[in-house]
């Protein structure tokens, strides 16, 4: 027995020798160096970037997307990052199949459509826009914040330069083009984007304007804007100069050519000359 605990002891000491020995070498395996690479915008809203893809789709499922998100920027407060996450990905379901709801997905790993909310976001920074607003209509160089002062800008609004359309613009869908046109500049799925997107909705059916949409955050995230997709290279020079004794090359050297004399020499005659 006492020869038995004496076996046990020691497979226990061996194992436990083997695992310090085991975490030592994943600790030192672990040392890697870890590079992400920052843009210069802050994170932009997965909502938004949800219905840039549709847009690429094409511009009616873009205002049908639309339609069913209005208001679903509220659930990002109350739910985690992750059933927002679902939940924006059921409601493009309603448009997709499989095939381009896994396209949309990969599309929201490397954000591929956040430059373009960016630069929405920059067109709106070179409005400016109004103080304190978290949407605002621009007809033809008058801005507001205010729903109650659209009928009011609009009746003269031809007298007033027509504003430049971008070639990345959404327009709602209408018979006409020369109309009045009236720019929201909104996040979509808040409230104060419903309220504007209500009543323009309405008069761009009835023909009255022309509707533009164009991306908005009037409060942008705090967080940085990791890329992914793309390739970094670190590069570490060492600066630790080793000493080496180049006399003993010179000695290999020497041996080695004394060593192919004695090959080529047979009794006194120099094959090797022979040869050349």
């Amino acid at each position: 027995m006492a020869k038995a605990g004496d076996v046990v002891r020691l497979l226990l000491g061996s194992t436990a020798l083997w695992l310090s020995l085991l975490g030592a070498r994943t600790a030192s395996a672990s040392k890697a160096v870890t590079a992400n690479l920052a843009a210069k915008w802050p994170e932009t809203p997965l909502l938004l970037e949800a219905s840039e893809f549709m847009a690429e789709e094409s511009n009616e499922k873009f205002w049908q997307f639309l339609e069913t998100v209005q208001e679903l920027a509220i659930y990002k407060q109350t739910e985690s990052d992750y059933s927002y996450y679902n939940l924006i990905l059921r409601k493009a379901g309603q448009f997709l199949d499989n095939l381009h709801i896994n396209l949309l997905k990969f599309a929201f790993s490397i954000r591929a459509y956040s430059p373009t909310i960016q630069m929405f976001q920059q067109i709106a920074a070179d409005e400016p826009p109004p103080d304190g607003c978290d949407a605002f209509v621009v007809i033809h160089e008058k801005h507001t914040c205010k729903v109650n002062e659209i009928k009011k800008l609009l009746k003269k609004a031809t007298s007033r330069p027509r504003p430049y359309l971008y070639k990345g613009d959404h327009k709602f869908p209408a018979n006409k083009e020369n109309l009045p046109v009236i720019i929201l500049y909104a996040e979509m799925g808040t409230r104060a984007f419903r309220k504007f997107h209500t009543v323009l909705s309405e008069k761009a059916q009835n023909g009255e304007i022309l509707y533009v949409l164009r991306h908005y955050v009037q409060k942008p995230a705090s967080q940085k804007m990791y890329l992914s997709g793309y390739g970094v290279e670190l590069a570490i020079k060492s600066t630790e100069y080793k000493a080496l004794d180049d006399t003993q090359g010179k000695t290999v050297t020497n041996t080695s050519i004394e060593d192919i004399t004695e090959t080529n020499e047979v009794q006194g005659f120099l094959f090797g000359k022979l040869k050349s």
